[in-house]
Protein backbone atom coordinates (compact mmCIF):
# COMPACT_ATOMS: atom_id res chain seq x y z
CA UNK A 1 0.00 0.00 0.00
CA UNK A 2 1.54 3.30 -1.12
CA UNK A 3 1.71 6.51 0.86
CA UNK A 4 -0.15 9.25 -1.00
CA UNK A 5 2.14 12.17 -1.76
CA UNK A 6 -0.31 15.05 -1.98
CA UNK A 7 1.64 17.66 -0.02
CA UNK A 8 3.26 19.45 -2.92
CA UNK A 9 0.03 19.43 -4.91
CA UNK A 10 -2.02 21.22 -2.28
CA UNK A 11 0.46 23.97 -1.38
CA UNK A 12 -1.05 26.52 -3.72
CA UNK A 13 -4.42 24.91 -4.42
CA UNK A 14 -7.59 25.17 -2.33
CA UNK A 15 -9.70 22.28 -1.06
CA UNK A 16 -12.38 23.24 -3.62
CA UNK A 17 -9.99 22.23 -6.38
CA UNK A 18 -8.49 19.25 -4.56
CA UNK A 19 -11.98 17.78 -4.06
CA UNK A 20 -12.63 18.00 -7.79
CA UNK A 21 -9.32 17.11 -9.45
CA UNK A 22 -6.89 15.34 -7.14
CA UNK A 23 -6.02 11.65 -7.34
CA UNK A 24 -7.13 10.81 -10.88
CA UNK A 25 -4.32 9.66 -13.17
CA UNK A 26 -5.89 9.30 -16.60
CA UNK A 27 -5.66 5.98 -18.38
CA UNK A 28 -4.52 5.59 -21.98
CA UNK A 29 -8.11 6.30 -23.02
CA UNK A 30 -7.67 9.92 -21.76
CA UNK A 31 -11.07 10.01 -20.06
CA UNK A 32 -12.14 13.29 -18.46
CA UNK A 33 -14.36 11.84 -15.72
CA UNK A 34 -13.03 9.17 -13.37
CA UNK A 35 -13.57 5.64 -14.72
CA UNK A 36 -15.41 2.90 -12.83
CA UNK A 37 -13.44 -0.34 -12.71
CA UNK A 38 -16.25 -2.87 -12.22
CA UNK A 39 -14.05 -5.93 -12.02
CA UNK A 40 -13.35 -8.40 -9.25
CA UNK A 41 -9.86 -9.32 -10.40
CA UNK A 42 -7.02 -8.26 -12.67
CA UNK A 43 -5.09 -10.16 -15.35
CA UNK A 44 -1.31 -10.74 -15.38
CA UNK A 45 1.05 -11.31 -18.28
CA UNK A 46 2.89 -14.15 -16.58
CA UNK A 47 3.01 -16.32 -13.48
CA UNK A 48 6.02 -14.32 -12.29
CA UNK A 49 4.09 -11.05 -12.59
CA UNK A 50 1.15 -12.52 -10.67
CA UNK A 51 3.47 -13.73 -7.90
CA UNK A 52 5.23 -10.35 -7.80
CA UNK A 53 2.02 -8.38 -7.46
CA UNK A 54 0.59 -10.68 -4.80
CA UNK A 55 3.80 -10.39 -2.78
CA UNK A 56 4.00 -6.64 -3.27
CA UNK A 57 7.36 -6.75 -5.04
CA UNK A 58 5.68 -5.46 -8.21
CA UNK A 59 3.32 -2.51 -8.03
CA UNK A 60 -0.11 -3.10 -9.53
CA UNK A 61 -3.68 -4.20 -8.92
CA UNK A 62 -4.41 -7.60 -7.43
CA UNK A 63 -8.04 -8.00 -6.32
CA UNK A 64 -10.86 -5.48 -5.88
CA UNK A 65 -11.49 -6.46 -2.27
CA UNK A 66 -8.44 -4.38 -1.41
CA UNK A 67 -7.00 -3.03 -4.63
CA UNK A 68 -9.37 -1.26 -7.03
CA UNK A 69 -8.36 1.81 -9.10
CA UNK A 70 -11.66 3.68 -8.65
CA UNK A 71 -11.55 3.18 -4.89
CA UNK A 72 -7.93 4.32 -4.86
CA UNK A 73 -8.85 7.60 -6.56
CA UNK A 74 -11.39 8.26 -3.82
CA UNK A 75 -8.85 7.36 -1.12
CA UNK A 76 -6.20 9.66 -2.56
CA UNK A 77 -8.65 12.52 -2.93
CA UNK A 78 -10.11 12.25 0.57
CA UNK A 79 -6.63 11.90 2.12
CA UNK A 80 -5.62 15.13 0.40
CA UNK A 81 -8.77 16.93 1.52
CA UNK A 82 -8.11 15.93 5.14
CA UNK A 83 -4.34 16.58 4.95
CA UNK A 84 -3.75 12.95 5.88
CA UNK A 85 -0.87 10.77 4.77
CA UNK A 86 -3.08 7.93 3.66
CA UNK A 87 -6.66 6.63 3.48
CA UNK A 88 -8.48 3.33 3.33
CA UNK A 89 -12.10 3.16 2.17
CA UNK A 90 -14.66 0.78 3.68
CA UNK A 91 -18.18 -0.49 3.06
CA UNK A 92 -19.80 1.81 5.65
CA UNK A 93 -19.00 4.30 8.38
CA UNK A 94 -19.42 1.65 11.07
CA UNK A 95 -17.13 -0.77 9.22
CA UNK A 96 -14.54 2.02 9.14
CA UNK A 97 -14.61 2.26 12.94
CA UNK A 98 -14.62 -1.52 13.34
CA UNK A 99 -11.66 -1.94 10.98
CA UNK A 100 -9.81 0.87 12.74
CA UNK A 101 -10.14 -0.85 16.12
CA UNK A 102 -9.25 -4.29 14.75
CA UNK A 103 -6.24 -2.89 12.96
CA UNK A 104 -4.49 -1.02 15.76
CA UNK A 105 -5.78 -2.50 19.04
CA UNK A 106 -5.49 -5.88 20.75
CA UNK A 107 -7.14 -7.65 23.67
CA UNK A 108 -6.36 -5.83 26.91
CA UNK A 109 -6.17 -2.41 25.29
CA UNK A 110 -8.51 0.35 26.41
CA UNK A 111 -10.34 3.23 24.72
CA UNK A 112 -11.48 6.52 26.16
CA UNK A 113 -14.47 7.83 24.20
CA UNK A 114 -17.05 10.56 24.49
CA UNK A 115 -20.60 9.76 25.57
CA UNK A 116 -21.92 12.18 22.94
CA UNK A 117 -21.82 10.26 19.70
CA UNK A 118 -23.83 8.19 17.25
CA UNK A 119 -25.76 5.40 18.98
CA UNK A 120 -24.29 2.57 16.88
CA UNK A 121 -20.76 3.73 17.71
CA UNK A 122 -21.57 3.54 21.42
CA UNK A 123 -23.04 0.05 20.95
CA UNK A 124 -19.97 -1.14 19.03
CA UNK A 125 -17.59 0.13 21.70
CA UNK A 126 -19.61 -0.94 24.72
CA UNK A 127 -21.43 -4.10 23.63
CA UNK A 128 -19.26 -5.84 21.06
CA UNK A 129 -15.62 -4.88 21.55
CA UNK A 130 -15.76 -5.93 25.17
CA UNK A 131 -16.24 -9.51 23.94
CA UNK A 132 -12.71 -9.33 22.54
CA UNK A 133 -11.17 -7.85 25.66
CA UNK A 134 -11.18 -4.18 24.58
CA UNK A 135 -12.66 -1.94 27.27
CA UNK A 136 -14.06 1.56 26.66
CA UNK A 137 -14.37 4.28 29.29
CA UNK A 138 -16.89 7.01 28.41
CA UNK A 139 -16.46 10.66 29.40
CA UNK A 140 -18.16 13.99 28.73
CA UNK A 141 -16.96 15.19 25.34
CA UNK A 142 -16.16 18.80 26.28
CA UNK A 143 -14.50 18.02 29.64
CA UNK A 144 -10.76 17.88 28.93
CA UNK A 145 -9.94 17.05 32.55
CA UNK A 146 -12.28 14.04 32.43
CA UNK A 147 -10.46 12.73 29.36
CA UNK A 148 -7.10 12.90 31.08
CA UNK A 149 -8.41 11.36 34.30
CA UNK A 150 -9.88 8.37 32.40
CA UNK A 151 -6.57 7.44 30.73
CA UNK A 152 -4.90 4.34 32.19
CA UNK A 153 -1.70 2.41 31.53
CA UNK A 154 -3.63 0.30 28.97
CA UNK A 155 -5.24 3.20 27.08
CA UNK A 156 -4.26 3.17 23.42
CA UNK A 157 -7.03 5.21 21.76
CA UNK A 158 -8.99 8.39 22.41
CA UNK A 159 -12.15 8.57 20.28
CA UNK A 160 -14.27 11.70 19.87
CA UNK A 161 -17.09 12.73 17.59
CA UNK A 162 -16.96 16.52 17.26
CA UNK A 163 -19.34 18.15 16.69
CA UNK A 164 -21.48 15.39 18.15
CA UNK A 165 -24.62 13.87 16.67
CA UNK A 166 -27.22 15.19 17.43
CA UNK A 167 -26.37 17.70 20.21
CA UNK A 168 -23.55 19.69 18.53
CA UNK A 169 -21.25 19.28 21.51
CA UNK A 170 -17.57 19.96 20.81
CA UNK A 171 -14.17 19.15 22.22
CA UNK A 172 -11.08 21.30 21.85
CA UNK A 173 -9.16 19.07 19.42
CA UNK A 174 -5.80 20.78 19.96
CA UNK A 175 -6.06 20.44 23.75
CA UNK A 176 -7.17 16.82 23.51
CA UNK A 177 -4.34 15.99 21.08
CA UNK A 178 -1.75 17.34 23.54
CA UNK A 179 -3.12 15.06 26.25
CA UNK A 180 -3.33 12.12 23.84
CA UNK A 181 0.26 12.43 22.72
CA UNK A 182 1.57 13.09 26.22
CA UNK A 183 0.19 9.70 27.26
CA UNK A 184 1.33 8.06 24.03
CA UNK A 185 -2.14 7.29 22.69
CA UNK A 186 -3.74 7.79 19.28
CA UNK A 187 -6.42 10.46 18.84
CA UNK A 188 -9.31 9.58 16.52
CA UNK A 189 -11.85 12.20 15.43
CA UNK A 190 -15.14 11.40 13.72
CA UNK A 191 -15.40 14.30 11.25
CA UNK A 192 -18.67 13.20 9.65
CA UNK A 193 -20.75 16.27 10.51
CA UNK A 194 -18.22 18.89 9.42
CA UNK A 195 -16.28 17.13 6.64
CA UNK A 196 -12.87 18.54 5.63
CA UNK A 197 -14.49 21.61 4.11
CA UNK A 198 -15.43 22.91 7.57
CA UNK A 199 -12.90 21.18 9.85
CA UNK A 200 -9.54 19.45 9.44
CA UNK A 201 -8.80 17.57 12.67
CA UNK A 202 -5.39 16.34 11.50
CA UNK A 203 -4.13 19.92 11.23
CA UNK A 204 -5.29 20.36 14.85
CA UNK A 205 -3.33 17.37 16.11
CA UNK A 206 -5.53 14.32 15.49
CA UNK A 207 -3.84 11.14 14.27
CA UNK A 208 -6.85 9.61 12.52
CA UNK A 209 -10.11 10.88 11.02
CA UNK A 210 -13.07 8.61 10.33
CA UNK A 211 -15.99 9.25 8.00
CA UNK A 212 -19.33 7.82 7.12
CA UNK A 213 -19.09 8.64 3.42
CA UNK A 214 -22.79 7.74 3.28
CA UNK A 215 -23.56 11.19 4.66
CA UNK A 216 -22.14 14.47 3.33
CA UNK A 217 -19.38 13.00 1.18
CA UNK A 218 -22.12 11.52 -1.00
CA UNK A 219 -24.66 14.24 -0.31
CA UNK A 220 -27.64 12.62 -1.99
CA UNK A 221 -28.29 9.51 0.11
CA UNK A 222 -27.37 7.12 -2.70
CA UNK A 223 -24.69 4.80 -1.37
CA UNK A 224 -23.09 3.33 1.75
CA UNK A 225 -19.41 3.82 2.49
CA UNK A 226 -16.83 4.80 5.07
CA UNK A 227 -13.22 5.88 5.28
CA UNK A 228 -10.28 6.15 7.66
CA UNK A 229 -7.68 8.86 7.03
CA UNK A 230 -4.45 9.42 8.91
CA UNK A 231 -0.85 8.50 9.51
CA UNK A 232 0.55 5.97 7.08
CA UNK A 233 1.84 3.70 9.84
CA UNK A 234 -1.71 3.32 11.19
CA UNK A 235 -3.54 3.13 7.87
CA UNK A 236 -1.31 0.25 6.76
CA UNK A 237 -2.53 -1.81 9.72
CA UNK A 238 -6.18 -0.97 8.98
CA UNK A 239 -5.63 -1.77 5.29
CA UNK A 240 -4.54 -5.24 6.39
CA UNK A 241 -7.92 -5.77 8.05
CA UNK A 242 -9.72 -4.68 4.87
CA UNK A 243 -7.56 -7.00 2.77
CA UNK A 244 -8.19 -10.07 4.92
CA UNK A 245 -11.69 -9.49 6.35
CA UNK A 246 -13.24 -7.74 3.34
CA UNK A 247 -15.34 -4.77 4.61
CA UNK A 248 -14.31 -2.92 1.46
CA UNK A 249 -15.89 -0.15 -0.58
CA UNK A 250 -17.35 -1.12 -3.94
CA UNK A 251 -15.95 0.59 -7.08
CA UNK A 252 -19.36 1.94 -8.03
CA UNK A 253 -19.90 3.49 -4.60
CA UNK A 254 -16.42 4.99 -4.71
CA UNK A 255 -17.33 6.65 -8.02
CA UNK A 256 -20.51 8.06 -6.45
CA UNK A 257 -18.48 9.50 -3.58
CA UNK A 258 -16.04 11.06 -6.05
CA UNK A 259 -18.97 12.83 -7.68
CA UNK A 260 -20.15 13.88 -4.22
CA UNK A 261 -16.77 15.36 -3.33
CA UNK A 262 -16.95 17.58 -6.39
CA UNK A 263 -19.83 19.58 -4.87
CA UNK A 264 -19.02 19.05 -1.18
CA UNK A 265 -17.72 22.55 -0.48
CA UNK A 266 -20.67 24.24 -2.15
CA UNK A 267 -23.23 22.03 -0.40
CA UNK A 268 -21.71 22.34 3.05
CA UNK A 269 -21.55 26.11 2.94
CA UNK A 270 -25.08 26.59 1.60
CA UNK A 271 -26.58 24.01 3.96
CA UNK A 272 -24.74 25.54 6.93
CA UNK A 273 -26.10 28.98 6.05
CA UNK A 274 -29.64 27.63 5.90
CA UNK A 275 -29.13 25.79 9.20
CA UNK A 276 -28.12 28.99 11.03
CA UNK A 277 -31.26 30.70 9.79
CA UNK A 278 -33.50 27.82 10.87
CA UNK A 279 -31.76 27.42 14.24
CA UNK A 280 -32.39 31.10 15.06
CA UNK A 281 -36.05 30.68 14.14
CA UNK A 282 -36.40 27.54 16.26
CA UNK A 283 -34.76 29.25 19.22
CA UNK A 284 -37.55 31.85 19.24
CA UNK A 285 -40.42 29.41 18.72
CA UNK A 286 -42.69 29.04 21.75
CA UNK A 287 -43.00 25.26 21.27
CA UNK A 288 -39.23 24.77 21.40
CA UNK A 289 -37.53 24.42 24.78
CA UNK A 290 -33.90 24.23 23.64
CA UNK A 291 -31.86 24.29 20.43
CA UNK A 292 -28.53 22.51 20.05
CA UNK A 293 -26.50 24.19 17.31
CA UNK A 294 -22.97 25.57 17.69
CA UNK A 295 -23.68 28.36 15.21
CA UNK A 296 -25.92 30.05 17.79
CA UNK A 297 -24.24 32.55 20.09
CA UNK A 298 -26.23 30.98 22.94
CA UNK A 299 -24.39 27.69 22.44
CA UNK A 300 -21.89 27.24 25.32
CA UNK A 301 -19.09 26.32 22.89
CA UNK A 302 -19.87 28.78 20.13
CA UNK A 303 -16.48 30.47 20.31
CA UNK A 304 -14.66 27.12 20.16
CA UNK A 305 -16.66 26.27 17.05
CA UNK A 306 -15.63 29.60 15.51
CA UNK A 307 -12.00 28.85 16.36
CA UNK A 308 -11.63 25.29 15.06
CA UNK A 309 -14.28 25.13 12.34
CA UNK A 310 -14.88 27.09 9.14
CA UNK A 311 -18.64 26.70 9.50
CA UNK A 312 -21.18 25.14 11.82
CA UNK A 313 -22.65 22.36 9.70
CA UNK A 314 -26.27 21.54 8.97
CA UNK A 315 -27.38 19.33 11.87
CA UNK A 316 -29.73 20.87 14.44
CA UNK A 317 -31.01 19.18 17.57
CA UNK A 318 -33.98 20.74 19.33
CA UNK A 319 -36.17 19.79 22.26
CA UNK A 320 -39.88 20.49 22.04
CA UNK A 321 -42.62 20.52 24.63
CA UNK A 322 -44.60 17.36 25.26
CA UNK A 323 -41.81 14.79 25.40
CA UNK A 324 -42.03 11.78 23.11
CA UNK A 325 -45.65 12.33 22.13
CA UNK A 326 -44.96 15.95 21.33
CA UNK A 327 -41.94 15.00 19.22
CA UNK A 328 -43.88 12.33 17.36
CA UNK A 329 -46.78 14.69 16.70
CA UNK A 330 -44.38 17.17 15.06
CA UNK A 331 -42.93 14.42 12.87
CA UNK A 332 -46.37 13.08 11.94
CA UNK A 333 -47.48 16.53 10.81
CA UNK A 334 -44.57 16.79 8.34
CA UNK A 335 -45.54 16.92 4.66
CA UNK A 336 -42.31 17.92 2.87
CA UNK A 337 -39.34 16.98 5.06
CA UNK A 338 -38.28 13.33 4.79
CA UNK A 339 -38.87 11.24 7.92
CA UNK A 340 -35.67 9.20 7.89
CA UNK A 341 -32.63 8.64 10.09
CA UNK A 342 -30.08 9.44 7.38
CA UNK A 343 -28.35 12.83 7.36
CA UNK A 344 -26.14 14.86 5.05
CA UNK A 345 -28.61 14.69 2.17
CA UNK A 346 -29.59 17.58 -0.10
CA UNK A 347 -33.12 16.64 1.00
CA UNK A 348 -33.93 17.83 4.53
CA UNK A 349 -34.53 14.95 6.94
CA UNK A 350 -35.95 14.68 10.45
CA UNK A 351 -35.85 11.92 13.06
CA UNK A 352 -36.56 11.19 16.72
CA UNK A 353 -33.14 10.04 18.04
CA UNK A 354 -34.46 8.36 21.20
CA UNK A 355 -36.39 5.78 19.15
CA UNK A 356 -34.21 5.61 16.01
CA UNK A 357 -30.48 6.45 15.89
CA UNK A 358 -30.06 5.96 19.64
CA UNK A 359 -32.95 3.54 20.13
CA UNK A 360 -30.73 0.57 21.04
CA UNK A 361 -29.21 2.39 24.00
CA UNK A 362 -30.49 1.78 27.51
CA UNK A 363 -32.36 4.51 29.36
CA UNK A 364 -29.24 5.21 31.42
CA UNK A 365 -27.08 5.46 28.29
CA UNK A 366 -29.55 7.86 26.70
CA UNK A 367 -29.53 9.98 29.83
CA UNK A 368 -25.72 10.06 29.89
CA UNK A 369 -25.67 11.02 26.20
CA UNK A 370 -28.30 13.74 26.60
CA UNK A 371 -30.85 12.01 24.38
CA UNK A 372 -34.21 13.11 25.78
CA UNK A 373 -37.68 11.98 24.71
CA UNK A 374 -38.55 15.41 23.36
CA UNK A 375 -35.42 15.72 21.23
CA UNK A 376 -35.69 15.96 17.45
CA UNK A 377 -32.84 16.09 14.95
CA UNK A 378 -33.09 17.83 11.62
CA UNK A 379 -30.53 17.66 8.83
CA UNK A 380 -30.90 20.72 6.60
CA UNK A 381 -30.84 20.15 2.86
CA UNK A 382 -30.89 22.52 -0.10
CA UNK A 383 -34.61 23.25 -0.33
CA UNK A 384 -35.95 26.76 0.11
CA UNK A 385 -35.63 27.52 3.82
CA UNK A 386 -39.10 29.12 3.91
CA UNK A 387 -40.61 25.85 2.71
CA UNK A 388 -38.78 23.93 5.44
CA UNK A 389 -39.87 26.42 8.08
CA UNK A 390 -43.46 26.25 6.89
CA UNK A 391 -43.41 22.46 7.01
CA UNK A 392 -42.05 22.42 10.57
CA UNK A 393 -44.64 24.97 11.62
CA UNK A 394 -47.42 22.50 10.80
CA UNK A 395 -46.32 20.36 13.72
CA UNK A 396 -44.86 22.93 16.10
CA UNK A 397 -47.90 25.15 16.03
CA UNK A 398 -50.10 22.28 17.20
CA UNK A 399 -48.18 22.04 20.48
CA UNK A 400 -49.52 25.23 22.03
Amino acid sequence: MLKYNYQQYEKNISIDTIAIRFGHNRTNEQEHSEPIFLTSSFVYNSAAEAAGKFSGDIQGNVYSRFDNPTVQIFERRLAACEYGENCVATSSGMSAIMSLVMGILKSGDEIVASRSMFGSTISLLQKYLVKFGIITHFVQLSNIEAWEKAITYNTRLLFAETPSNPLSELVNIQALSKISHYYNTWLVIDNCLCTPTLQRPITLGADIVVHSATKYLDGQGRALGGAVVGRNILIKEIYGVIRICGPCMSPFNAWIFLKGLETLNLRMRVQSKKAIELAKWLEKHTAVEKVYYSGLKSHPQHFLAVKQQKGFGAIIGFEIKGGKMGAWSVIDAIKLISITANLGDIKTTITHPSTTTHGKLSDDQKKESGIKDGLLRISIGLENIEDIRSDLSNGLNNLY
